[in-house]
C-alpha cells in the first residue's frame, strides 16, 4: 500500500514539473518582447532594467540629487519601471509608482 502511494506522488510530481517547465521560455523564443529572461524554473519572466543608470538621468537636475536618486533605486527596484524625463510622468508606472509612500505619507517615489 505504501508502495503505491509513493509510486502515485511521484507520478503527481512528475507532471506538476512537466506543466511548469513547458510554460518556460527563453529570450531567444521571445525576441519581440526585449530584454525579457528567465532566472530559475520557479520565477517569472522579469525585464532586466538598469535602475543605476535611469535613476541618475530622472534625478539630475532635482534639489537633492542623493535623496532622489536612493528613492528612485527603492522604487524601480521594486516597481521594475522608472518614469521618462525629470519629473513627472510618475502615472505612466503604473499603481506601484504612484502608489508607494514614505513613513510619513508622502509619495516616495520622484
Amino acid at each position: 500500500m505504501a508502495a503505491v502511494r509513493v509510486v502515485l506522488l511521484l507520478g503527481v510530481f512528475l507532471f506538476c514539473l512537466t506543466e511548469v517547465s513547458s510554460d518556460i521560455m527563453t529570450e531567444e523564443q521571445l525576441p519581440h518582447l526585449g530584454q525579457l529572461v528567465v532566472r530559475g524554473g520557479s520565477r517569472r519572466l522579469m525585464q532586466d532594467i538598469d535602475c543605476g543608470g535611469l535613476c541618475k538621468q530622472r534625478c539630475s537636475v532635482h534639489s537633492r540629487p542623493k535623496i532622489c536618486s536612493r528613492a528612485c533605486g527603492t522604487c524601480c527596484v521594486r516597481c521594475k519601471c522608472v518614469p521618462p524625463g525629470t519629473s513627472g510622468n510618475r502615472e505612466l508606472c503604473g499603481k506601484c509608482y504612484t502608489d508607494m509612500t514614505t513613513h510619513g505619507n508622502k509619495t516616495k517615489c520622484p
